[in-house]
Order: C-alpha cells, then structure tokens, then sequence
C-alpha cells in the first residue's frame, strides 16, 4: 500500500497562530492544505500571504461560508486526494499540539498505512478543567458505542488519515459538520473496522487562546451525536467483535 501524505489546517478566525502553525509543519517537508472555513477579512489577509510566500508547497481552499471543522476538513480531503494523496495528517490552526511529534505520527501511519493514527493529548496545567472531565464523559460514552475500551480519545484533532478508507465511510454515510466530526469519524472507522493507533503528545491551552465550541449549540450537537451512535450500537449488537473481513479498504 502506498503512503504519501499531506497536511491539512482546517482554519476559522486563527490569525495569531496559523503563520506558526505552518512554519512548523513545513519542517516536515509535506504540502499544506489550508482550508478557509469562512474566515473574517484579518484571518483571510494572512492565509493569502501565506498561500503566496509558499508557492507550491501550499494549497489553500475557501469555503462560500463558515460551514464546520468537519465540512472543512472533507472538502480538503476529496481535494488531497484528487491530487493523488494517500494520507492526511490533520492538525488544528490554534497552536494547541506539539508538532514537533508529527514526524511521528507520520512514521507510524507509514509503518501501518491502512490505520488511523491519533494524538492522545498529554495536558499540562493549562487545561480548562470543565473540559478535562468534559473529555471524560465523551470516553465513557464512546466505550459504551463501540463496546470497547480501544479508542482513548476520540476528540483530539491532530491525526493522520487514509484518505481511502474516510472518504469510503463518508461518501455512504452522513458525517456531523461541526464540532461533533472528530467524535463520530472516529467511532464509524472503528466501527468498519480500521485500526486505531495513538501516540501521546503534549497539548496545552494558550493563556488568551480562541476557542470556537459553543457551550449550548456544540453540546446539543455532541448528545444528539451520542444519541445516534449508541441507537446504533443497539440495532446492530454485533459489530463490537469487529470481523477483521469487515474492514473497508484504504487503497
């Protein structure tokens, strides 16, 4: 299986991190998708910059308007893989991951192409404390969705995909657009049975960082999506032993 990866930032109103956020994963030697979510005019200005001072080495695609990090990030990925990508490592735009670990994640997802290879966020002080027990909840659920303990984090947004395999499961099945994408594509590759790998890396919370989760609108959209993953945990009881003959194809 071949293995031949991208970047991808999906970005909505991050002017203060994304120049730093590029200038790191260009260390990697990788193309740079930027996909503009609707962005306002200040954030707009610096993603043309950016997309002009790194000629061919990025790539940068505008949605109409602000439609979601999970729209954003399908989009990019039908767009890296026309060009003939296989993989797409995702990384946030608000500077939150150490992306000195990508080369990592990278090895590991060349190492074994067909799976999807995750962060696991090692916090430091920094994090909100509402939202390190938050994430417990959502483990909890997510166990109880796939009848198992092997996804240990379901929300981080700093993953490498195969291309194949996603857009497969997306193109049959109607994904959340917003906040609730990283949750619910994680659980329906586990679910086709693709393999799940993670690597901790470190993660911390800027002192005046932008955050876009709307407390009611994105919690609503997180319980209706737990709603839906468990209903079909119960309608189809035996998918939990994940027939390894299951597996969707990454290419």
């Amino acid at each position: 299986m071949s293995f031949h990866p991208a970047a991808i930032v999906p970005i909505y109103n991050h002017p203060d991190t994304i120049v730093d956020v590029v200038a790191k994963l260009r260390e990697w030697k990788l193309f740079v998708l930027l996909v503009d979510d609707g962005s306002d005019q200040p954030t707009r200005s610096i993603l043309d910059f950016l997309e002009q001072d790194g000629g061919a080495d990025i790539g940068l695609h505008r949605l109409d308007r602000n439609c979601g990090k999970g729209a954003a990030l399908l989009e990019g990925f039908e767009i890296l893989a026309k060009c003939g990508y296989t993989h797409a490592l995702q990384v946030d735009a608000d500077a939150q991951h150490d992306l000195g670990d990508a080369g990592i994640l990278l090895d590991l997802a060349a190492t074994e192409p067909g799976a999807l290879i995750s962060a696991i966020p090692r916090y430091d002080d920094s994090v909100p404390i509402y939202r390190y027990y938050g994430r417990w909840l959502t483990h909890l659920l997510v166990w109880a969705e796939t009848y198992s303990r092997e996804i240990r984090d379901s929300m981080c947004g700093f993953r490498v995909y195969p291309l194949a395999a996603t857009l497969a499961l997306s193109r049959r099945t109607h994904l959340g657009s917003r906040m609730e994408f990283d949750t619910e594509i994680m659980v329906r590759l586990y679910r086709a049975g693709v393999p799940i790998r993670f690597y901790p890396v470190a993660v911390r919370y800027p002192e005046r960082g932008i955050s876009h989760y709307r407390m009611v609108r994105d919690n609503l959209r997180m319980t209706w999506l737990h709603i839906r993953l468990l209903a079909g945990f119960w309608r189809h009881r035996g998918f939990p032993t994940r027939d390894p003959g299951r597996r969707i194809s990454s290419g």
